[in-house]
């Protein structure tokens, strides 16, 4: 004989909290690591800094496949934050799913613009 000692709670979404939450934290520390070393070179860079040479800095392709790497985790950063913002503030779903989907269109447009900036298109 089973005893029954509640209903089984189904909870919508929850699954994905903890990779979320590790995303956040790696992201976080991808754009800490990438201050740090762009910092570094315009620090240890010699002379005052100009256009040319900050310019002079994102003109290695290493650099800007690592500079828009770091775009990429910002936006996802920046999503995975905002998302959960809507979700636990904004209840009405016309209304949280309108955000969201503006939120997606300003961050891909963001993309675009990085991509944009670092290659000159």
């Amino acid at each position: 004989m089973s005893v029954n000692y509640g209903s089984k709670r189904l909870v919508v979404g929850a699954h994905y909290g903890t990779r979320d939450w590790l995303a956040q934290r790696v992201t976080a520390v991808l754009m800490a690591l990438f201050t740090v070393l762009l910092l570094a070179r315009v620090l240890f860079s010699k002379g005052p800094v100009g256009y040319d040479q900050w310019a002079g800095i994102f003109s290695a392709q290493w650099m800007k496949v690592l500079t828009f790497t770091v775009i990429l985790a910002l936006l996802y950063h920046v999503w995975v934050g905002m998302r959960d913002i809507w979700m636990d503030y904004i209840k009405p779903v016309w209304l949280r799913l309108s955000l969201e989907v503006a939120t997606i269109v300003w961050l891909l447009a963001c993309a675009g613009w990085g991509i944009q900036v670092l290659w000159r298109l």
